[in-house]
């Protein structure tokens, strides 16, 4: 079982930047595919964004793209979020995730955008 701890969160101006980081642990042998998903209050979770281990198929949710990058160093086991341009849209707790069918999850990060 793969475990998975965020780092990076905090509080943020309106068009200011983050960078969200999301450390693997446990099996991360067995990792096909790595994202960020969001969940802002009272509302359902929402896909940021994805990418494989081998570093290729990257995936953005229409609300992300062009502001949000997502990467990986595979050599520490740890893939990043950059986030520019925040909005207070944005501000939301965000989870990494792991697996072909996102099997593991972190425990999530609090991102706040103030206006």
């Amino acid at each position: 079982q793969v475990q998975l701890v965020e780092s990076g969160g905090g509080l943020v101006q309106a068009g200011g930047s983050l960078r969200l980081s999301c450390a693997a642990s446990g099996g991360t042998f067995s990792i096909y595919r790595m994202g960020w998903f969001r969940q802002a209050p009272g509302k359902e979770r929402e896909f940021v964004a994805s990418i494989r281990w081998s570093g290729g198929d990257i995936n953005y949710g229409d609300s992300v793209k062009g502001r949000f990058t997502i990467s990986r160093d595979i050599s520490k086991n740890l893939w990043y979020l950059q986030m520019n341009s925040l909005k207070p849209e944005d501000t939301a707790v965000y989870y990494c995730a792991a697996g072909t069918f996102w099997d593991s999850w972190g425990q999530g990060t609090q991102v706040t955008v103030s206006s």
